[in-house]
């Protein structure tokens, strides 16, 4: 291996992307652009959901009541309405997406120790963000109901307040949630979203890179030239593999210090595992350029075998947990969802080598057999 030849095609790989603005675009602006776009697009946090009250009571009661959907963080109060007409259209226009309606007698009822009930209507265009803010009204209710029984038991019984909650409620549920303690999905999403870039961007440079070659007849220059396949392989990708790494040290930055994600494991351990992840997903580039002839043709079968896999096999979105059977096992042969777990683990739980060095050596696995299928099927003569 002559390291002369391997430096000659790399300076020449380096100078085609800054010569090339669109190449340059895509291997320094496009992940960062993506990853941003991604990351603010996309969030988990069910909050602020509009709504609007119809109060046929107008009591202190209903008014104490109503301010706990007020003042909670979950909804955002959007005013009240004469009559329940006036929700069908604030409804179907989504101007809010939720509506509670009180009874009239509603305080009598209570303090007379009857039951009530209390009316509200869920947008259910989106089912997730529904059945969330059921649980947030489930939960206020529920409330509610705890402390006006213990208050008619205080007077009734003549005890205090805090004897009456106890007599109520026995046992109490008190949950504590652990590496995110915030429950903020932005953590989960900004992270988890160096998988997904770094799966497109790799691939979509190093496939690219040589099939660029093909469609413009260069490539007829290295048949003829006495470098081989080895050197040709390493000095087109390194440029790629180098911009890769920086990459990596860039979505990190962001990850930490524009969505405040906090990292908590070893960095050193991590970068060396984003590395091996990086020469993975180039390893799927190079399969993909020996594939196919024309850049268009690359940029369609990087999508398939990269972004497709990262979004919906990864557990980035869905719970590899919650999939079927088969989906499970289909999400276990691509590369993201041990790389996605390494991230969250040493992100959001502090893990290192110890915990994930299956993970790593999956990844390296892929790695080897992609830069090997690749090696193998280039060829320094124009295929028949």
């Amino acid at each position: 291996m002559n390291f002369t030849r391997i430096w000659a095609v790399t300076y020449k790989e380096w100078r085609e992307i800054f010569r090339d603005r669109l190449f340059f675009i895509m291997a320094f602006v496009l992940p960062i652009g993506i990853f941003l776009v991604v990351g603010f697009g996309i969030s988990f946090d069910v909050e602020k959901i509009t709504f609007a009250v119809l109060d046929q009571d107008n009591t202190a009661m209903s008014r104490d009541f109503l301010h706990r959907f007020i003042d909670s963080r979950y909804f955002d109060y959007k005013g009240h309405v004469q009559s329940e007409r006036e929700f069908d259209p604030l409804l179907a226009d989504s101007n809010i997406r939720f509506a509670i309606i009180i009874p009239p007698r509603f305080e009598e009822q209570l303090l007379s120790g009857q039951a009530t009930s209390v009316q509200s209507l869920i947008d259910g265009v989106f089912p997730y963000r529904a059945e969330v803010a059921k649980g947030y009204v489930t939960a206020i209710i529920a409330n509610f109901n705890t402390q006006s029984l213990a208050e008619y038991l205080a007077r009734k019984r003549g005890i205090s307040k805090g004897q009456a909650i106890a007599q109520v409620s026995p046992l109490r549920l008190e949950s504590r949630y652990l590496y995110n303690q915030a429950l903020r999905s932005q953590w989960s999403i900004s992270s988890g979203l160096m998988m997904l870039v770094l799966m497109v961007a790799p691939p979509f440079l190093t496939a690219l890179g040589v099939v660029r070659e093909k469609e413009n007849g260069s490539i007829y220059n290295i048949y003829a030239s006495t470098i081989s396949r080895s050197e040709f392989i390493l000095g087109k990708l390194l440029p790629y593999l180098l911009i890769s790494c920086l990459n990596i040290l860039i979505l990190w930055w962001l990850v930490m210090h524009v969505f405040g994600t906090p990292f908590k494991g070893h960095p050193f351990f991590y970068y060396i595992a984003s590395i091996i992840y990086v020469l993975c997903t180039s390893g799927v580039g190079l399969v993909v350029s020996l594939l196919v002839r024309t850049q268009v043709a690359a940029v369609m079968l990087t999508i398939v075998l990269s972004f497709v896999p990262a979004m919906l096999y990864s557990g980035l979105l869905v719970p590899v947990d919650s999939m079927g059977r088969e989906t499970q096992i289909e999400a276990h042969l691509f590369p993201t969802l041990y790389y996605l777990r390494i991230t969250w683990g040493s992100f959001l739980k502090g893990l290192g080598w110890t915990e994930l060095w299956f993970d790593v050596a999956i990844l390296l696995s892929y790695a080897l057999i992609l830069w090997g299928i690749g090696f193998l099927n280039f060829h320094k003569r124009p295929a028949e």
